[in-house]
């Protein structure tokens, strides 16, 4: 009795350590949907790319919610995060709902069965406040390792990360906040607030809950760049969902071994990785887009219910035709553009400054040829920018002129500049300034003008000035109001590229 009860035990045994325990390691499955900087599109537009007429319609929730469903149903397990700006870039972005400006898209991803986010740095454009009620109302945790305050708490309901089980996987999802934060964002909306060093902090969480977990995911708001660099620093991560640069890869890259995923922006692009988890290691993964194309029509449910609301209430508030663009009126990073013009005129016109100042960056799109609505110049100004005055010695202003030019020589520029004509050349290689005129004088290096700008970019002076300003006078008109005023009263705009800044020979 005691060599057959023996014999069993060395049979079990001799079964546990070979092919009776494969039945309990085989990989086990689990697909990410995943989403990144959405800025508010919560409606479809003109796919602008497609080179055909008319262009086709694509984005939107309702084509994101339908899809996210579909995968959802034919997949058995999958997890459904956002890497952050879902705020900024529609109106709805400024409407209230349940206390929280925007709060309208959060519910609208709880519809959709979001289950973690993490936040990013245009989810702090217009309160502290506001986001943490954004936080609030969502239905799914805030998940943001390295922002906190100065007592080194969490401010937003963030946490350090989270850990679900999908399918018998533990999986850590740990949340990463761009070290350029306080570059990124108007700095009177990060009073307070402390970033902690993102590839130290992710590292201390990864090193925190390694062995509660069979996979790690990152999901960050720092840019491919970034995102590349980190994956060369860090060690037992698997995947970063990033978002911020609004890269569409079509498939993910791999880097160290750390698949990196992300789907462009706007809501135009839908991700899908598939991973294969065997003994705490991605064993095998498949990652791919899915452009959301508007269908000619969704199944009505409570999502489609709920757009459909805010869609009409938008309408009746932004779409009031207030004049008409006479050709494109486009955005240039390299130089000066019509749109830059205009919107810098738009600020000389509003403070009556002598010169006005607006950064490139913030100009989130061109201006059409046709008819132009209220929520057109809202997509081109999305951002709770208000206008203010200083003074600037004309010495000053020669300097920043100089900078400009240069940035015309090198093909690179960060502002726009109204109320100066210049005249310059290439000499030996440099950059010389011939003429700079202002109010159709000489500028005089001892004299004060008053430039008119925007809070963002005094609070970023020393990037796009490269001074601190003094005296600076707060205004209470918004830029886009300057522009919806500007446009009402003008009728017809037909800005264009005036050679402000002009070369000679």
């Amino acid at each position: 009795m005691y060599k057959q009860k023996l014999s069993v035990y060395l049979l079990t045994a001799f079964l546990m350590l070979t092919g009776f325990t494969s039945l309990y390691c085989q990989p086990k499955t689990i697909t990410i949907i995943h989403t990144n900087d959405i800025h508010a599109a919560f409606l479809p537009h003109e796919a602008g790319w497609v080179r055909s007429d008319p262009k086709p319609f694509v984005g939107g929730f309702a084509e994101l919610g339908y899809l996210i469903d579909s995968i959802r149903n034919a997949k058995n397990n999958t997890l459904v995060v956002d890497g952050g700006d879902v705020m900024t870039g529609n109106p709805i972005a400024e409407l209230d709902y349940k206390g929280a400006l925007g709060g309208a898209l959060f519910e609208m991803m709880n519809m959709m069965g979001y289950e973690a986010w993490t936040i990013g740095n245009h989810d702090l454009d217009i309160s502290q406040s506001n986001l943490k009620r954004l936080t609030e109302l969502a239905e799914f945790p805030t998940i943001s390792a390295n922002l906190v305050d100065s007592s080194d708490k969490f401010p937003f309901n963030n946490k350090e990360y989270i850990i679900v089980n999908k399918n018998g996987i533990r999986i850590g999802i740990i949340g990463i906040m761009s070290k350029s934060l306080f570059e990124l964002t108007n700095t009177n909306n990060l009073r307070g607030i402390k970033l902690l060093p993102p590839i130290e902090t992710l590292q201390k969480v990864i090193d925190k809950i390694d062995s509660e977990t069979d996979l790690i995911i990152a999901i960050t708001h720092q840019g491919v760049d970034e995102d590349s660099i980190m994956a060369t620093k860090i060690h037992d991560l698997d995947v970063i969902i990033g978002a911020h640069s609004h890269t569409r890869l079509k498939t993910p890259k791999n880097v160290n071994g750390i698949i990196i995923a992300q789907t462009g922006a706007n809501a135009e692009n839908l991700g899908e990785l598939e991973l294969n988890v065997e003994n705490d290691q991605v064993v095998s993964s498949n990652g791919k887009l899915h452009n959301l194309w508007q269908r000619s029509e969704y199944p009505q449910n409570k999502l489609t219910n709920f757009i459909k609301q805010w869609k009409d209430k938008i309408e009746k508030d932004y779409n009031t035709v207030i004049g008409k663009a006479e050709k494109d009126i486009k955005r240039s990073r390299n130089g000066e553009s019509a749109i830059g013009h205009f919107i810098a005129d738009a600020i000389r016109d509003e403070t009556s400054a002598d010169i006005a100042i607006t950064n490139s960056s913030g100009i989130r799109k061109d201006i059409l040829a046709g008819d132009i609505k209220k929520v057109d110049l809202f997509e081109v100004a999305p951002f709770r920018n208000y206008l203010c005055t200083f003074p600037m010695k004309g010495s000053e202003v020669r300097a920043l002129v100089e900078r400009y030019v240069q940035g015309i020589n090198h093909g690179r520029t960060s502002i726009d500049i109204s109320g100066i004509d210049c005249s310059w050349k290439r000499e030996n290689g440099s950059v010389v300034l011939k003429s700079i005129i202002i109010n159709g004088s000489d500028l005089e290096d001892s004299k004060v003008y008053q430039c008119g700008t925007i809070d963002y970019v005094v609070n970023q002076a020393e990037r796009y000035l490269e001074f601190i300003p003094v005296d600076v006078i707060n205004g209470e008109v918004l830029l886009y109001d300057a522009l919806v005023k500007k446009v009402s009263k003008e009728k017809i705009i037909n800005s264009t590229i005036e050679n402000r800044f002009k070369e000679i020979q």
